[in-house]
């Protein structure tokens, strides 16, 4: 009975990762603003786009809309993409946060999507 229970929660617990289910796309196929509506509509997304550093290299990164959906030690920090129409589309992707950093931010930044 304790192991169907267990089961039950480790279920429970990996199907509600983010990472299970979330969406992919190539920045430079879409529009500044159809990739800020697909991390819109979908909450988080992971958008790909080649290194202008590194020929051959591909980057990635998961964006998301808002703190919630970072790590509890995670903050949205705004981050800019390539896209076919904006060399710099603003987006927000999550970065570690440290509270005694000291710089001066008492909790976490709120940056808008």
């Amino acid at each position: 009975m304790i192991m169907k229970r267990f089961a039950v929660a480790l279920l429970a617990i990996s199907s509600a990762s983010p990472a299970l289910a979330i969406s992919r796309y190539n920045s430079l196929s879409l529009t500044c603003d159809a990739a800020r509506q697909k991390v819109i509509n979908e909450g988080a997304a992971v958008l790909r786009y080649p290194s202008t550093r590194v020929q051959g290299m591909t980057l990635y990164d998961r964006y998301v809309t808002r703190n919630e959906q970072c790590d509890a030690h995670e903050y949205a920090e705004r981050s800019y993409v390539p896209t076919r129409d904006n060399p710099r589309c603003p987006v927000l992707n999550c970065q570690t946060y440290d509270p005694v950093d000291g710089n001066g931010i008492f909790g976490k930044p709120r940056i808008r999507f």
